[in-house]
């Protein structure tokens, strides 16, 4: 199993916009992947009540995973995503 670790970079944490936004990065995955905080249950990072239910705020360092050949690139694509953000940016 690939695992990448991130801090969440968004001001206001992983709230209603940024939680979106990665949620639907998720989902276009080839691989599920999964998310947690610390040592504590992962939930399916394309579940938007999974993933506000971590109450990830800004600093938070929190774990992504998922198995198979393109388990790499999905991890680095979701892992940049929480790296930025996504409260500063503007909608597309």
């Amino acid at each position: 199993m690939a695992e990448r670790n991130v801090v969440i970079a968004a001001a206001q944490g992983l709230h209603a916009r940024p939680a979106q936004l990665f949620v639907q990065a998720a989902a276009r995955q080839p691989v599920p992947v999964s998310i947690r905080v610390g040592d504590g249950a992962p939930v399916p990072a394309n579940s938007i009540l999974g993933v506000l239910s971590l109450g990830a705020r800004q600093g938070t360092e929190v774990t992504l995973a998922a198995e198979g050949d393109a388990a790499g690139p999905a991890l680095d694509e979701l892992a940049g995503l929480l790296a930025r953000d996504l409260d500063a940016e503007q909608p597309a």
